[in-house]
């Protein structure tokens, strides 16, 4: 899981120069993992860089930060990517947020990746503790109690006793009147 920042035009609906914003990066400290993928070297961690497209076309560099208590990471990733920005002459946004951020607004951007990291934290130690086999239970929706098939039988032996002390009791009055 990773929160994502990106790198897009200043102004929506203009064609998004990827090569500019490229060619900064390969300034910096960019190595390229086996599968393909580049991070971005910094201080405090490693940073994916990737592109967004829609349409076929690239709108966006991606920067996606590993989800985890690491505050100095996102606050070196906020400074770094606000000055890559300006040299590129695009802005830095922040989907979480909804907004371009810059340099200056590390602490509100630290603020929801931490949010983000704990959240993503409770929702997988769920899922993982759901699936063990102590709390799965906890999370079945179905209430404890009989499997339908022997609820079904139970209810048939109720019914044939019911019928049996009915026929009895007419019998019985029959027999006695």
């Amino acid at each position: 899981m990773r929160y994502e920042l990106l790198l897009q035009t200043m102004t929506p609906g203009m064609p998004y120069e990827a090569a500019r914003v490229d060619g900064l990066l390969s300034e910096r400290r960019l190595t390229v993992r086996p599968d393909g993928v580049r991070l971005w070297n910094l201080k405090h961690g490693d940073v994916e860089v990737g592109v967004l497209r829609e349409g076929g076309q690239v709108v966006a560099t991606e920067l996606r930060v590993p989800l985890g208590e690491q505050p100095d990471l996102m606050r070196e990733v906020v400074s770094e990517a606000s000055a890559l920005a300006r040299a590129a002459q695009v802005r830095l946004m922040d989907p979480q947020l909804g907004r371009a951020v810059s340099g200056t607004d590390d602490t509100m951007v630290v603020e929801q990746y931490l949010r983000t990291a704990r959240y993503a934290s409770e929702v997988s130690g769920g899922l993982s503790g759901g699936l063990s086999g102590g709390s799965y239970e906890s999370l079945s929706t179905e209430r404890p109690g009989f499997q339908p098939g022997v609820r079904f039988f139970a209810i048939v032996i109720g019914v044939f006793i019911a019928l049996y002390l009915i026929v009895d009791s007419m019998l019985s009055s029959l027999g006695s009147g």
